[in-house]
């Protein structure tokens, strides 16, 4: 995952992070609504690669003041 991320960093591709995020937070809600098994350590590796996901979208934010704040929500 931090190669994907890195990868996408790189050529400052911020939709594909954003689609990446969104999947991944639907993955990690579907895990915990599971029943029968148990899904800790899926979930467990499902918030690890969110937070590398994350800190990839911090890394592509602008500089504060160079957009405004809701072009970038």
């Amino acid at each position: 995952m931090e190669l994907i991320v890195a990868g996408y960093v790189k050529v400052r591709d911020r939709r594909a992070v954003t689609d990446l995020l969104a999947h991944r937070r639907k993955v990690l809600a579907e895990l915990q609504a599971v029943s029968g098994i148990n899904p800790e350590s899926a979930v467990r590796a499902i918030q690890d690669e969110l937070a590398v996901i994350e800190a990839g979208l911090e890394e592509l934010k602008p500089p504060p003041g160079s957009v405004p704040e809701n072009e970038w929500n």
